[in-house]
């Protein structure tokens, strides 16, 4: 069997390609095209040198969903909501991301004020209907919709989370009055409590269907021309994978699925090499992306954004991002201090050191100053590029103006970078109760093999590991995904005995659709695997955490004793007195797919792999220091290499800093001791 993954970012598309019965991988990194990305993976999967008709399983990545809400490139929207909360979308829950700012300015909303419609109706919490809808009024506003040209329509009416039969009455009275129009309802689509947040998934999903079926069928078409039969999957934010027909409806769910790729191999990863506590760092071109495993489990999230203020509330995994990646661009504030991020050079023009008409200095122009990295060696050498644009732009956009000379000044840029990923792994980690020094630091991304030891060294990390591809561990993770589906409902109760019946019933409900979904995708019901969660908080809270439990639920005091050993964790309080309450429920179900088996690297000498000495700066030692340069593809197992020591390969580059030692593994992961 020949299995793909590939990640389309927005800088690079990567394509790796495994070979079951050879145990031969080829991987290949090609420019991404935003206004094809079908293109871009043909392009990828040509320079692999694979034949697409021999492909037994594709699965992938993508950035563009994300991509289209950050530049909402999105089509008109329509909102159907019910008298009297016609601007829930826009007071939003009136909170913001910078509490103190008086000047900052909150996203606009995605529906704008005139395309948000009303109708009567009403439904009370308990699912119970208080007024009738008013279908006359319903078939105007489908009218109004039709004649504005707008057909992405979301629906949303208050309550619907417990009785969805007005919205499906909406829905096909659009279907009679307006049938080319998309429609979306909330009571599909998030079946829970918190109107804000259920019209805001359900808006950014029939937002994204437009965009994200487009490229899907064309992806489709492009694989099947040249042979390729089998499923076109997609990574979900979630981790698993859906087949494009699940998310020609929901298409929310792959936004943030090209991070969430990275995370699952980074798990992947730091399980490999005996470790069930990681911290994923994948730093690309743009963004640095952490993510946290603890006990084998990446750490997820109900509740994520694009944009501060309109939340999506698919299950992702929990990925903090910032503007750290090779390309951010270094500056001078206005107080005189340097800064580094969050605005990047991108691919295009890229850093100054490319040769591609940049002309502000990065953090890839510092690391060349630095002489982390040979600019001769970019992408195998693929990629023209040269040292002196690197010094002329830090010399005279920051050296010159600080008073620093050349060399100073790059180690400042790779310093501010540095504390500015070390706070992004704060926010996984002890922000949340977990101690780094019980993780490994799985390092990924062109440009994180080069600043893990760094980061690691500053949070007191022990181990980093680098896995074999670094820079296409996110197309990895496509190939280690099941594919899945959630559903949760609202579920309020307390956490007594009493209820045990109704989690039992209503886990059995969601159980059978999920089966039902997961047949139609061809997974045989031995393949399928359930999960369960129940959401808890003490009575009296609003933010609640999700507990998991088994089937059959015989009791519910097993699982209260989870919640309150979470809630310690997680807040450093609990209390076994205190009344419990249910909030929610979940289910995920799983289709196990088969996961390929990578071989054992030939153990050898380091000699065999020495390419050389550079000049390379580290700040710790206050000067450029001889440091010896190997070539990754020819390091063998059992390799140990002392610091300071560059590893080089085609897609990134392994820094080890003074003092810091590597280990190769029988996989042919460097393991780095901080």
């Amino acid at each position: 069997m020949t299995r793909s993954g590939v990640d389309i970012g927005g800088t690079f598309t990567d394509v790796i390609v495994f070979d079951e019965e050879t145990r031969e991988i080829e991987i290949a990194k090609t420019p991404s095209t935003p206004a094809n990305p079908a293109e871009g993976v043909v392009n990828g999967l040509t320079k692999a040198e694979i034949d697409i008709a021999d492909l037994d399983f594709f699965s992938h990545g993508s950035t563009v969903g994300t991509n289209a809400l950050i530049e909402r490139d999105l089509p008109r929207i329509g909102l159907i909501t019910t008298e009297g909360f016609r601007d829930v979308h826009e007071i939003r829950d009136a909170t913001k991301d910078e509490l103190w700012d008086a000047y900052e300015d909150v996203a606009d909303p995605y529906v704008q004020r005139r395309d948000r419609l009303e109708v009567p109706e009403r439904v009370d919490a308990a699912g119970n209907i208080v007024e009738p809808l008013d279908e006359d009024v319903v078939r105007t506003v489908a009218r109004i919709f039709k004649k504005r040209g707008i057909d992405t329509i979301a629906i949303s009416l208050i309550n619907a989370y417990a009785n969805g039969e007005h919205e499906r009455r909406v829905a096909e009275i659009l279907a009679e009055e307006h049938p080319e129009a998309f429609v979306c309802t909330s009571h599909e689509i998030l079946p829970e409590m918190f109107e804000h947040e259920r019209t805001s998934t359900t808006i950014i999903n029939a937002a994204l269907v437009s965009v994200v079926r487009g490229y899907l069928t064309d992806l489709s078409t492009q694989l099947a021309d040249r042979g390729y039969d089998g499923d076109v999957l997609a990574m979900h934010s979630g981790g698993g994978v859906m087949t494009t027909e699940a998310i020609a409806y929901y298409a929310a769910r792959i936004a943030n699925s090209g991070p969430t790729a990275g995370a699952i191999a980074g798990q992947y990863i730091a399980e490999q090499c005996g470790f069930e506590n990681a911290i994923g760092f994948d730093m690309g071109g743009t963004s640095a992306d952490v993510s946290l495993t603890y006990r084998g489990t990446v750490e997820m999230t109900d509740e994520w954004a694009v944009e501060y203020g309109y939340p999506i509330m698919f299950p992702s995994t929990d990925i903090e991002t910032i503007g750290a990646g090779g390309g951010s661009i270094a500056w001078i504030d206005d107080g005189g201090s340097l800064r580094v991020g969050p605005n990047s050079q991108g691919a295009d023009p890229g850093p100054a050191c490319y040769l591609r008409g940049g002309d502000k200095p990065t953090t890839t122009d510092a690391n060349v100053v630095l002489g982390w990295v040979d600019p001769d060696k970019f992408l195998g050498g693929d990629m023209e590029a040269t040292a002196d644009p690197a010094h002329e732009v830090i010399e005279r956009d920051i050296a010159d103006p600080l008073g620093f000379d050349l060399t100073e000044a790059a180690s400042a840029i790779e310093r501010i970078a540095v504390a500015n990923m070390c706070n992004a792994v704060r926010l996984v980690s002890t922000s949340k109760g977990y101690d780094p020094r019980d993780f490994a630091l799985v390092a990924f991304g062109g440009a994180g093999p080069m600043y893990a030891a760094h980061v690691a060294s500053e949070m007191n990390i022990p181990k980093v590991i680098v896995p074999p591809y670094p820079g296409i561990n996110s197309a990895l993770g496509c190939l280690l995904v099941d594919v899945e589906h959630d559903l949760s409902q609202t579920f309020i109760a307390d956490a007594t005995e009493d209820v045990v019946d109704d989690i039992e019933s209503a886990f059995g409900e969601m159980e059978s659709e999920i089966h039902e979904r997961l047949a139609k995708e061809g997974i045989d019901d031995e393949e399928m695997r359930m999960d369960h969660e129940v959401k808890m908080r003490y009575a009296g809270q609003w933010r609640s955490l999700d507990v998991s439990c088994s089937r059959p639920l015989d009791s519910i005091e097993s699982v209260r004793s989870r919640f309150h050993r979470q809630h310690q964790r997680a807040y450093a309080y609990s209390d076994e007195d205190q009344p419990v309450e249910i909030y929610g429920l979940r289910v995920t179900g799983r289709g196990v797919v088969e996961k390929p088996a990578f071989p054992e690297i030939e153990g050898g000498e380091a000699v065999g792999a020495h390419r050389g000495i550079r000049e390379a700066y580290f700040e710790r030692v206050g000067e450029y220091v001889e440091t010896d340069i190997y070539d990754r593809d020819a390091l063998g197992a059992g390799v140990t290499l002392d610091g300071p020591v560059i590893v080089e390969q085609m897609d990134s580059t392994v820094v080890v800093p003074p003092s810091a030692t590597a280990e190769v593994d029988k996989t042919g992961n460097i393991i780095i001791t901080v």
